[in-house]
C-alpha cells in the first residue's frame, strides 16, 4: 500500500485534498506562531557570548569532562573574588578531538585584571602551563553589529524575493511566499528558544541559508500553479483551489524527495556532528539548517499554496468564474439525480461530461453527422422482418 501511495504521489494522481482544507493548515499556523511568540516573551533566548558579551577561558581537555571545566573556572572566579555570578558561568563545550581537544567556558564580562586573575587560578589549580590556558574578551557591541547586519541582510533578500515574485508570476504569488519564508523564520527562532541552544553567529548564518531553501521549494509549487491555472477562467472544469489542488498534489513528491536529500547531510552533521563526536560549535548552524528545512518543505505545500488559493478566491474574476463552474456542477448533478442523460461522453468547454443511460438524446443532430438509421424492434412477423420483393408468399 505504501508503495502503491508513492507511486500515485510521483505521478500527481494521489489526489490529496491539501487546498481544501486551508482552513485547517491556517488554524495550526496560527496556534504554532502563538507557541513560538509565547516562548520568546516567556522563555527569551540564550544569546551566545557574541551577543551577549562576557569572557571566555580555553581549558585543556585533560581536565576530564565538561562538568569539571565548569567547576574549574568557577572555583577559580571565587578564589580571584571576581564579582560574576554562578548563573553567569555557562556550560563548557568540548572544541577538537584527540590532542588538540580543549574546552571552553565562557563567564560574565570580568575586567582585564580579573580575567588575568582568573587565568592565573586556572593554572595553579589544574597544575598545567600557563600557555595551554587562553581568555578571550567579547563585548556585546559586536553581536549587536552582526544582528543589525543581519536584519539589513534579511529586509534586502525579502524586497529582492518580492520583486522578483511579481515580475515572475504576480504579487499575490509574492505575498504568500514571503508570508511562507516569515513563519518559517518565526517557527524555527520558536524551536531555538523552545530548546534553549546558544544563539551565535551561526545562527544567524542558518536563518539566511534556510531562506533560499525554503524560497526554491515555494517558486517550484508557485510554477505548476501557474501552468496548471493559465487560461482557466476559459472554461469550467475546476476552481482556481482545485488547479490549485492538482499542481500541489503533482509537485509533492519533488518536494518530499528534495527535502530528505537535503535533510540528510544536515541530520548527519546536527546528530552525528554535534550529537555523538561533540562538536559543539556545529550544533547550533545544524538545528537551524534542519528545522528551517524541514518547515520550508512543509510550508510551502500546506501554507503558502493554500494562502495563495485563498488571496485569488477574493479576485473578481476568479470568484466569478468559481461560481460559475460551481453552479454548473451543481446543475449536472440535478441531471443525474433526474436520469436526463444518455450514456455518452460530450465535450463541452473543455470537461468530460459523462451521460447516464434512461435518457432521450437531443433530437437536434450535429453539423455534418449522418443520421443514424432507426432499428426496428418488432420481432416475427412485424415490417422488419417482411420477406424480400422477389419471394411470394405461400
Amino acid at each position: 500500500m505504501a508503495n502503491g501511495l508513492a507511486d500515485r504521489l510521483y505521478r500527481g494522481e494521489a489526489n490529496l485534498n491539501i487546498v481544501g482544507r486551508r482552513n485547517r493548515w491556517f488554524a495550526i499556523a496560527a496556534v504554532l506562531v502563538l507557541i513560538a511568540i509565547g516562548s520568546f516573551v516567556f522563555r527569551q533566548f540564550h544569546l551566545g557570548i557574541e551577543f551577549s558579551g562576557g569572557t571566555k577561558f580555553s581549558l585543556p581537555a585533560s581536565v576530564g569532562s565538561t562538568d569539571n571545566a565548569r567547576s574549574a573556572v568557577a572555583k577559580a572566579i571565587d578564589e580571584a573574588g571576581a564579582s560574576t555570578d554562578e548563573d553567569n558561568i555557562g556550560a563548557a563545550q568540548k572544541v577538537g578531538d584527540g590532542n588538540d581537544a580543549s574546552y571552553t567556558v565562557r563567564t560574565g564580562t570580568l575586567s582585564q585584571a580579573q580575567s588575568t586573575a582568573v587565568k592565573d587560578a586556572l593554572v595553579k589549580d589544574l597544575n598545567v602551563s600557563p600557555d595551554d590556558i587562553s581568555d578571550d574578551r567579547v563585548s556585546a557591541a559586536w553581536g549587536g553589529q552582526v544582528t543589525q547586519q543581519a536584519l539589513l541582510g534579511l529586509g534586502i533578500f525579502l524586497v529582492v524575493v518580492m520583486g522578483y515574485l511579481v515580475i515572475r508570476f504576480e504579487w499575490r504569488m509574492a505575498v504568500a511566499a514571503v508570508s511562507s519564508l516569515l513563519l518559517d523564520l518565526v517557527l524555527t527562532a520558536g524551536v531555538y528558544s523552545l530548546i534553549g541552544f546558544e544563539v551565535t553567529p551561526s545562527t544567524v548564518i542558518g536563518f539566511l541559508t534556510i531562506l533560499g531553501f525554503s524560497l526554491y521549494d515555494v517558486v517550484v509549487v508557485f510554477d505548476k500553479v501557474q501552468e496548471n491555472t493559465k487560461g482557466i477562467t476559459a472554461g469550467s472544469s475546476r476552481t482556481y483551489a482545485e488547479a490549485t489542488n492538482l499542481a500541489v498534489n503533482q509537485t509533492l513528491m519533488r518536494s518530499i524527495n528534495t527535502g530528505l536529500v537535503a535533510l540528510l547531510p544536515v541530520g548527519g552533521l546536527l546528530f552525528i556532528g554535534a550529537g555523538l563526536l561533540g562538536a559543539g560549535t556545529l550544533k547550533d548552524l545544524g538545528l537551524v539548517l534542519f528545522v528551517g528545512m524541514g518547515l520550508g518543505v512543509l510550508s510551502s505545500i500546506m501554507f503558502a499554496a493554500p494562502l495563495l488559493s485563498a488571496l485569488k478566491d477574493q479576485e473578481p474574476r476568479i470568484k466569478s468564474h468559481n461560481a460559475r463552474v460551481l453552479s454548473r456542477r451543481s446543475s449536472r448533478s440535478g441531471d443525474v439525480a433526474r436520469g436526463d442523460r444518455t450514456r455518452t461522453t460530450t465535450e463541452q468547454d473543455g470537461d468530460d461530461v459523462p451521460a447516464f443511460a434512461g435518457s432521450t438524446p437531443s433530437t437536434t443532430p450535429r453539423p455534418g453527422v449522418r443520421p443514424a438509421a432507426k432499428r426496428s424492434t418488432n420481432r416475427g412477423g412485424s415490417a422488419g422482418n417482411r420477406p424480400s420483393g422477389g419471394q411470394k408468399r405461400r
